[in-house]
């Protein structure tokens, strides 16, 4: 009997020890980074830190930027930024209006038939505690405040959003679990595929797609009949279509071995998807901004049956955190969860 016991316990041991194993893999601690694509980059000072993510009205070159100061988040520093990338040096300028309790996340941009442009804006309230989606219209170089969206049923834990039309959209909620405790931790480190991709009609919200690990960035494809979704703890991109009820049924998952974070697309319909290659470094790093965190661009090409390329990868010393890349003529802009500059890289062309 005791034999018995002492082979449970063993088994028991080894299963753990693979467990945690798993854990750390998928987390890219055993990750070699060698760094390459980062020569001759330029950082730009931005005047609010945190350019989590990007959007590029690609008419007028238009760089939007959304910023928060991640790390002193009672400072309501948070704001849109824009830039116009046809005219190298330009400054970058707060272009939202002061708003309280601002604190943007991720966002969309969505140009109609007649020319005008809105971005949809999550917002993450702290006095009390919400997440809302700001809608604001672009007017002579400024956002103008249109409305403010939410449901706090469906709505609980919103990462990033892709607008569908001037007043409809896409977002990640990317937890189920939304305070902290054992249930919060165990969804992420044991990459529980339990939080989901919520959808406003422009009247209600409903749930369109569930399964996904700590679900992050979204956007759709030019033509606006296909959604792409991030899971970070996942490692994956996630290809949906869309249905006529705006739900989506999953057509592809691709395999991205690493944190994936927000997707840009581009005019020729390719991804451009900012990530976290060592996911506990960048824990570490969100805590302490001395701690690097490696920075990582992934192009993936969905008419050539989703080949991803990784395009660019540093060890955090240069660019630490990267969440989202844009690439503009030659170069690309990549910005991060907490810096306070955007990093400018000189890259060829696409293929």
């Amino acid at each position: 009997m005791k034999k018995i016991y002492l082979w449970i316990a063993g088994l028991a041991l080894v299963v753990f020890a693979f467990q945690i194993f798993s854990i750390l893999n998928s987390a890219g601690a055993f990750k070699t980074i060698v760094p390459h694509g980062d020569k001759n980059g330029v950082l730009i000072p931005l005047p609010v830190a945190g350019p989590e993510d990007l959007e590029l009205e690609r008419d007028s070159m238009i760089l939007f930027i959304s910023s928060d100061d991640r790390r002193d988040l009672n400072s309501n520093s948070g704001a849109i930024l824009a830039v116009n990338l046809k005219k190298p040096g330009t400054e970058v300028n707060i272009v939202s209006p002061q708003l309280n309790d601002f604190h943007p996340h991720g966002f969309s941009l969505y140009k109609d038939g007649q020319g005008r442009v809105f971005l949809l804006v999550i917002s993450h309230k702290k006095n009390p505690a919400s997440s809302v989606v700001e809608r604001f219209e672009w007017i002579n170089g400024a956002l103008i405040h249109l409305e403010t969206i939410t449901d706090p049923n469906i709505m609980t834990s919103p990462n990033d959003i892709v607008a569908v039309g001037e007043r409809s959209f896409y977002f990640t909620n990317d937890h189920y679990y939304t305070q902290p405790g054992l249930g919060k931790t165990f969804e992420e480190y044991l990459q529980r595929p339990i939080s989901y991709i919520g959808f406003f009609n422009g009247e209600k919200f409903s749930i369109a797609a569930e399964g996904l690990s700590y679900a992050n960035g979204i956007n759709r494809s030019p033509g606006g009949d296909t959604v792409y979704a991030t899971s970070t703890t996942g490692r994956k991109l996630h290809v949906y279509s869309r249905l006529a009820d705006g739900g989506l049924k999953l057509e592809v998952e691709v395999p991205l071995e690493t944190g994936a974070d927000n997707i840009d697309v581009d005019t020729n319909g390719n991804l451009l998807i900012g990530c976290h290659p060592q996911l506990l470094k960048f824990v570490k790093h969100a805590e302490d901004p001395s701690t690097h965190s490696p920075s990582q661009v992934l192009r993936v090409f969905p008419s050539n049956g989703f080949k991803v390329e990784e395009i660019f990868l540093n060890d955090g010393g240069q660019y630490s955190g990267s969440s989202v890349a844009v690439q503009a003529f030659d170069k690309l802009y990549i910005g991060a969860v907490f810096e306070s500059s955007l990093l400018v890289v000189t890259m060829a062309s696409p293929q």
